[in-house]
């Protein structure tokens, strides 16, 4: 099918929100879509990018971090312009969706751009009444890469039960329950026993090396593999 690019805002200095309008049946969060780009010489190159809008949006979102070296990423960075079209596949995905009947505390961790379907979630999870708390530890360079960080922060002040934990791990802190330290398990433990509750669901979205060095800290914790559900891009899925 084919998408319509109806705005481009930027988020950080490297990932922007692209708003998309597409004919696609309605979305579940921590799902995403398939972009097929084709050049004049009939050259293609696909990706796929978790959708951060909440289920039920009138537009599609997607936070896309530019990869110098991508096919895809700068050309919404550099080219794309109200009214561009292009090929839609999608949504796509079961195994990394939240649902509204998915009971139990959440534990929500994102690296960098791997934000972008834990958005979806949290969204998600605001907008339909939550009954109980859900952490979101997310991990970035410095605090000036929070994309999404304003509003992380209202649903923060304003819904009961959202917890946010920020690491930068090349900067200061912010606030004095942050860290300014990589991820590691002495955090993960840290989070686990703030947490009013232990964990029901966990989703963890990032970069390969960070998936597996919080999966592993999880686990090494005693949160149960069973519970701990991933999205990873580079080298095994672009899909964040």
């Amino acid at each position: 099918m084919d998408a319509v690019v109806d705005d481009v805002k930027p988020l950080t200095a490297r990932i922007s929100s692209v708003f998309l309008r597409a004919p696609i049946r309605g979305h579940e969060a921590g799902q995403h879509v398939d972009i097929r780009l084709t050049a004049p010489d009939g050259y293609q190159a696909q990706r796929s990018y978790s959708i951060a809008s909440v289920p039920g949006a009138d537009r599609i979102e997607l936070a896309i971090e530019r990869l110098d070296d991508g096919e895809v990423s700068p050309y919404f960075f550099d080219v794309a312009q109200r009214g561009d079209t292009f090929e839609l596949r999608g949504p796509i995905g079961g195994h990394f969706v939240w649902r509204r009947g998915n009971a139990g505390p959440l534990l929500l961790v994102a690296g960098g751009s791997g934000i972008a379907p834990i958005m979806s979630i949290v969204r998600h999870w605001a907008e339909t009444g939550p009954r109980e708390p859900a952490t979101l530890v997310y991990s970035v360079r410095t605090w000036d890469d929070l994309a999404f960080g304003e509003e992380l922060l209202d649903i923060e002040s304003r819904v009961p039960g959202f917890r946010l934990v920020t690491i930068t791990t090349r900067g200061p802190r912010q606030r004095d329950r942050d860290y300014e330290r990589r991820l590691d398990r002495a955090v993960v433990r840290d989070v686990l026993t703030a947490a009013s509750a232990a964990p029901m669901l966990v989703y963890v979205c990032g970069s390969t090396p960070f998936v597996e060095t919080v999966s592993s800290a999880l686990v090494d914790e005693g949160v149960g593999a069973g519970l701990i559900r991933t999205e990873r891009f580079g080298g095994v899925t672009n899909a964040a």
